[in-house]
Order: C-alpha cells, then sequence, then structure tokens
C-alpha cells in the first residue's frame, strides 16, 4: 500500500471507534430523549426515569454495534446479548453514582442538573468501560477488525 493511500485509509482501531461512536450517539439520544420525557410530564425521580430509559439505549446500541460496528464478528445471539446488558448494566452504574452524586449529595436537584451529571459527565465517565467491555467480552472473537489489547 502507498504511503498515499495508507494516509487515506482509517486505521482499523479508529473505524471501531468511530463506529462505536457513531452507534453510541443515537443511543444515547434515545436514552436522553426517553430521561427528558419521563422526568418531564409524567414527573418522574430521576433514577426511576433512567432506569426505564436505560433499556431503549441499550436496545438501539447493541443493535448498532451487532449490525454496523462488529458485524464482522462471530455470531453470538442471546448469551451475547445478556453479556452486553452486564457490560451497560456495569457502566450504567457509573451514570447512576454521577448522578448520586450531584442529585443528593451536592444537592443539584434540577432537571438540567440531573441531566448534565446522569446523561453528560456520568456518560462520559461510562464510555471507556462500555468501549473495553464490548469490544473484548461481547464482540470478540475471529472476525473482527483491528486489534487493541491495550
Amino acid at each position: 500500500m502507498s504511503l498515499a493511500r495508507r494516509a487515506e485509509a482509517p486505521r482499523p482501531l479508529t473505524r471501531e471507534l468511530l463506529g462505536f461512536a457513531a452507534v453510541g450517539l443515537l443511543a444515547h439520544a434515545a436514552d436522553l430523549g426517553l430521561f427528558l420525557r419521563l422526568r418531564g410530564v409524567p414527573g418522574l425521580g430521576p433514577h426511576t426515569a433512567k432506569a426505564l430509559s436505560f433499556p431503549a439505549g441499550c436496545a438501539v446500541a447493541y443493535t448498532g454495534n451487532a449490525l454496523g460496528t462488529y458485524r464482522h464478528t462471530t455470531a453470538g445471539g442471546p448469551r451475547r446479548y445478556g453479556i452486553f446488558l452486564a457490560v451497560n448494566l456495569a457502566a450504567a452504574l457509573v451514570q447512576l453514582a454521577c448522578l448520586a452524586v450531584s442529585h443528593y449529595a451536592l444537592g443539584l436537584a434540577s432537571r438540567r442538573a440531573d441531566t448534565v451529571s446522569g446523561a453528560g459527565i456520568g456518560m462520559a465517565f461510562a464510555t471507556v468501560p462500555r468501549f473495553r467491555g464490548t469490544r473484548t467480552l461481547v464482540f470478540r472473537g475471529e472476525g473482527r477488525f483491528g486489534s487493541w489489547t491495550g
């Protein structure tokens, strides 16, 4: 491969990260949209709203990653989805911890503060373990492009 061609072609890890990020943005939009809706008209508490919006975000993320980012991996089925849910539950605990610290420990209990702490700061902190768990525990195996054992 020529040097010019190599510079144009994204590296495998870069493609994986970009795909994961694009799917993550869609999943985050589904989660956040439902979270805000549940906090609004029904007036649910922040943890109840997050607990109900979480499965919607997971479904979007799993589908997008399975059909897009990690479509080259070997088939997994229900067991793989169960592992995916476990990885995302662990990452959700990070988000809930951020929300709890902000809402209860710091007393920042407005809807805006809940959104920033749970869906903004919490999501940022939860992204690294979510990516690592998704790529190493859920969509591992033959057929995955790139390598990152970090």
